[in-house]
């Protein structure tokens, strides 16, 4: 398993100083902040697709594919979170009809993606309560998340960051909803810290990692040396990025101390060895 980091300048200067370690960059399909990356460390594109929005043309395979073939990055990844809005309702509606129509959308999008690389390259990833991106409530259920990889004969990407916030949307324990996920499809592993807004009045995350963040990932990490969910071909932290958005969210002391902490928490595992 390979320990990845959201590329940002700060855990670039981080690296060039000894202070952390691990094997590659996670980026988006940008081709500057990948050469940037690439300038330390191999890095993997992680490719910004909102399965039932129909917006895999904002990108294009052209350079999708000018992404993989520059990085080796061995799946294609598409979130399942269509808009409300496109569909003429707001986020909470939430009825059979309305589910199907949202899952139709899905379904195309994925085949898009599918037809052309191949359904066993191409994973999933759970999205989570986020009104912001007016993600409909119906497509955070576990139910729907394990249908869509069920049918679609895809991989399963985890981010317990947004599995934490769409769990303590509904009301329900945070493991409890984990383990509703198809975990048996496990292909890569998001971490990211969580905290709750009082602007906003919800958890967001892309923030330091909390105890609450850290017992999730040992509880993942229990689950793969366990052999009950397979063990994925990477694990990134993503906290830090490049760019003004991520100003605030890019804290060197963060980065440090977080991604130590994840590296001695995967030797403690021995799913990889410290150097």
């Amino acid at each position: 398993m390979k320990r990845a980091l959201n590329y940002s300048p700060q855990a670039a200067a981080l690296l060039d100083a000894g202070k952390i370690e691990f094997d590659l960059y996670k980026t988006t399909e940008w081709p500057s902040m990948i050469a940037d990356a690439q300038r330390q460390r191999p890095a993997y594109a992680h490719f910004p697709f909102l399965a039932g929005r129909d917006d895999i043309g904002k990108v294009g395979f052209e350079r999708v594919e000018a992404a993989l073939a520059e990085t080796g990055t061995p799946y294609v990844n598409t979130h399942i979170a269509p808009r409300a809005a496109d569909f003429g309702v707001d986020m909470f509606a939430d009825d059979p009809a309305l589910t199907k129509r949202y899952t139709d959308a899905m379904l195309r999008d994925i085949a898009t993606l599918t037809e052309r690389y191949g359904a066993d390259k191409v994973i999933l990833e759970n999205a989570n309560y986020d009104p912001n991106y007016d993600i409909p409530i119906a497509v955070i259920r576990p139910a729907l998340i394990t249908r869509m990889v069920r049918e679609t004969g895809c991989g399963f990407l985890l981010d317990l960051g947004h599995a934490k916030m769409s769990a303590v949307y509904f009301g329900m324990d945070v493991i409890a909803y984990l383990e509703q996920l198809p975990l048996d499809a496990l292909r890569e592993l998001h971490v990211a810290g969580t905290r709750y807004s009082e602007e906003e009045r919800r958890l967001v995350d892309h923030y330091p990692m909390t105890d609450d963040d850290w017992t999730l990932v040992e509880w993942a990490l229990r689950k793969i040396t366990a052999g009950e969910m397979p063990q994925p071909w990477a694990l990134a932290l993503e906290y830090g990025g490049a760019g003004p958005t991520f100003v605030q969210r890019s804290d060197p002391v963060v980065i440090e101390r977080d991604m130590n902490r994840l590296s001695a928490l995967l030797a403690e595992a021995h799913l990889v060895e410290l150097k």
